[in-house]
């Protein structure tokens, strides 16, 4: 079948206006990050030399006029963060509160809605699941995996290979892992898991249609992207421990099970939370995987799965929007805290 140029006109119209529009937005800016500067240089430059030749003494810079120099260079930001973020949060709570089609106002019908659907209350009952092990798992396995490996003989192999996974997109990973899932019937399998319990005598099984161990073995794709992210944090954390603590350790005789609770724990307990904190986000937004693997199917659903299919798959424009603003309260605290710990370290 050979290229219609007919055809893909609109389509290739729609690419060059797509990258005219870039290379203007993006020509601007850099033009103006270089012209503008420039040009209070050069007009800071000719006060200086006007005041020197004259005798007069220097000018000084005026704190207003700084302080309008630096929102120059702050507005593009502001402006981007007021469309694409700001703008839309706003959106999405009135949208909330309306319903399905975004007509007519229904309050908080939509927030009642998801407490009290049974299907919506599985779905956050998955979330609770996966935001209680994931973190606490992937960060285990990290943890283990910077520790067995620090100093040993092929460290950064080992390092290498545990990250690797982190290299994969969600989707990628996702895909893999359906094919250790996957069931054939009887005879030969092609799934990893079900060809071992094969080998041992047992029957295969459907493993992504049974809940709730479902929702488990989706999890376990999360922890084995993420534990090589808590490594390398946490490997980082145990080398920058002084070495002069570990020696006096050792001088006192501390077994090394003493050795790590002791000195390794209290060392890296900021890089720990940093860990936990940035793995409780992303599982909060998880999608890709759910979406990927089960499409929400089977009970396995959560929370950015499930506004996705309210507000794309059913047209439920109110019923989705609420998920969207509870899913933004739920990340709120974990924010806060984040924000008060790095404060408390600047000050500590």
């Amino acid at each position: 079948m050979g290229f219609d140029f007919a055809d893909e006109q609109p389509k290739l119209l729609m690419l060059m206006y797509g990258l005219v529009a870039f290379v203007v937005v993006v020509g601007g800016l850099l033009l103006l990050l270089d012209v503008v500067p420039a040009w209070f240089a050069r007009r800071r430059e000719a006060q200086l030399v006007a005041a020197s030749a004259g005798g007069a003494p220097l000018p000084r810079r005026t704190k207003p006029r700084e302080g309008l120099f630096a929102l120059f260079f702050l507005l593009p930001t502001l402006v981007l963060l007021l469309i694409g973020l700001v703008v839309p949060a706003i959106r999405t709570l009135l949208l909330s509160l309306m319903d399905g089609s975004s007509t007519n106002w229904v309050g908080l019908r939509n927030y009642g809605w998801m407490f009290s659907d049974d299907s919506i209350v599985r779905v956050l009952i998955n979330t609770l699941v996966w935001v209680l092990l994931v973190p606490l798992v992937a960060t285990g396995f990290g943890l283990l995996y910077a520790v067995m490996v620090d100093k040993a003989r092929f460290e950064a192999v080992a390092k290498s290979l545990i990250f690797l996974p982190m290299a994969i997109s969600f989707v990628g990973a996702s895909i893999i892992w359906k094919f250790v899932y996957a069931y054939r019937g009887e005879g030969d399998q092609i799934g990893l898991l079900n060809q071992i319990v094969v080998s041992l005598g047992g029957e295969p099984k459907q493993w992504l249609l049974e809940s709730p161990l479902n929702t488990l073995l989706l999890i376990v794709i999360m922890v084995w992207i993420q534990a090589g992210f808590a490594m390398v944090v946490l490997s980082a954390a145990i080398k920058a421990i002084p070495g002069d603590i570990v020696e006096a350790a050792r001088l006192d005789g501390v077994s090394p099970w003493q050795m790590f609770w002791q000195i390794t724990m209290p060392s890296i307990r900021p890089a720990l939370i940093v860990v936990v904190v940035t793995l409780t986000i992303a599982t909060l937004k998880v999608f890709d995987i759910v979406r990927t693997s089960t499409n929400g199917n089977y009970d396995t659903s959560v929370i950015a799965s499930e506004m996705y299919n309210q507000a794309f798959r059913y047209g439920q424009n109110g019923q989705g929007s609420a998920l969207a603003v509870f899913l933004f309260i739920l990340v709120i605290p974990v924010v806060i805290y984040q924000i008060r710990n790095l404060r408390q370290q600047r000050e500590g």
